[in-house]
């Protein structure tokens, strides 16, 4: 017979070990979450089925502490009625429960309004209210199929979503099959052609009358301030709409954005031109200089949306990141050495891990220079360009 499991753990296990059950004996089981969460359980019969009962989280409650709890709640199970079974909650509510307890470490605000919209009218309406145990990966299916032709980014989202939550519904005991929604799903959908969708972008020599078009329309005065101080600096929406006045140096005429708002995950300096500190200098004007830069009408930070609207209404063939390509594009055909344009839009350099370690340098003052070249051309009257 196979040795009996006692005491498996030790206490520097439980810090350290990997997501999923461990067990330590006598029907003790460590459980970890995606997330690193610990709690334990006790696995147990009662009138002959077997059951868990929760006896805390760690490090609230010890492994020495949880081995005790574990035998009186055995013994006390021996001589006592079984409790009711608890709920299997719905699909719906373990969603709600993942979103809740995961929300707090999301970087982006408004990705809790996302997740909730996505399943909501995705979902919800196919298996919302069906036990999370016992939804099957026809059931999967029977909320992407309809979606996956026409929405394939935003179907990929909903499968994504869903098999976290399955994840977190198995972690939690909720529930005991596989998980229905992980990848192995995509051999029951329809096979796409894939397509490699570049960003419109007008060819450079365009880009000066794009922004005298917006500086002349009736968008809001923020708006139109952000959108030039985008185009000028050759950054990324999101970098954009998140601007902090703490993040701007006027003596060094630097934009410093965080590491954790550029999609690099490094920090990234952007060398001010004349006009990108004129624009902020107006911005200024706007607000009370603290908090976000470029603010939205109703306060806080502006929709994803904003430049997007505002380029379609004006009948300008492009979307805000396609801006960037205009900016890479001048870039090339003036010249500008290949790691100086890079480096200036927040690209890695190299072509391998080993190159990206040893480009130690940021080339900040020699964009000074790209940018205030960039900004001159953009800003040109349209006979000089």
């Amino acid at each position: 017979m196979p040795k009996r499991l006692v005491n498996a753990l030790n206490p520097k296990q439980v810090v350290t070990l990997p997501p999923g059950s461990h067990a330590d004996g006598g029907g003790l089981e460590l459980r970890v979450d995606k997330n690193g969460a610990r709690r334990w359980v006790v696995r147990l019969k009662v009138d002959g089925r077997m059951t868990t009962r929760g006896l805390g989280s760690f490090p609230a409650v010890s492994l020495a502490d949880a081995r005790k709890a574990a035998v009186v709640t055995v013994e006390k199970a021996k001589d006592s009625p079984p409790p009711p079974p608890e709920p299997v909650p719905t699909f719906g509510k373990a969603a709600r429960d993942y979103v809740a307890a995961n929300a707090p470490g999301w970087s982006n605000p408004k990705h809790r309004q996302q997740w909730t919209n996505t399943l909501a009218k995705y979902a919800d309406p196919v298996i919302g209210n069906k036990p999370v145990d016992e939804i099957t990966s026809a059931d999967v299916l029977a909320v992407l199929t309809p979606i996956w032709l026409t929405k394939r980014e935003t179907a990929s989202r909903v499968r994504q979503r869903m098999e976290k939550i399955f994840d977190w519904a198995i972690v939690h005991g909720q529930r005991e099959k596989a998980n229905p929604a992980t990848k192995a799903i995509l051999v029951g959908l329809p096979k796409v052609k894939q397509t490699k969708e570049h960003h419109r972008a007008l060819p450079y020599r365009e880009v000066g009358a794009a922004l005298h078009r917006v500086g002349l329309s009736t968008a809001k005065p923020c708006t139109k301030l952000a959108f030039r101080f985008l185009v000028l600096t050759a950054a990324r929406s999101g970098e954009v709409r998140g601007a902090d006045w703490s993040e701007i140096d006027w003596d060094a005429k630097l934009w410093t954005v965080p590491a954790a708002r550029m999609k690099t995950g490094r920090a990234h300096r952007v060398p001010l031109s004349d006009q990108a500190l004129a624009t902020l200098r107006d911005a200024w004007e706007l607000g009370d200089g603290t908090g976000l830069v470029f603010r939205a009408w109703e306060g806080g930070q502006m929709s994803n949306m904003v430049f997007v609207s505002l380029l379609r209404r004006l009948k300008v063939d492009a979307v805000p990141h396609g801006f960037r390509s205009s900016f890479r594009d001048w870039c090339a055909e003036t010249g500008v050495a290949r790691d100086l344009a890079e480096t200036a839009l927040a690209h890695s350099l190299g072509v391998n891990t080993v190159e990206n370690a040893y480009a130690r340098t940021d080339l900040v003052e020699q964009r000074r220079e790209l940018m205030q070249a960039w900004a001159d051309y953009c800003t040109a009257e349209p006979r000089r360009r």
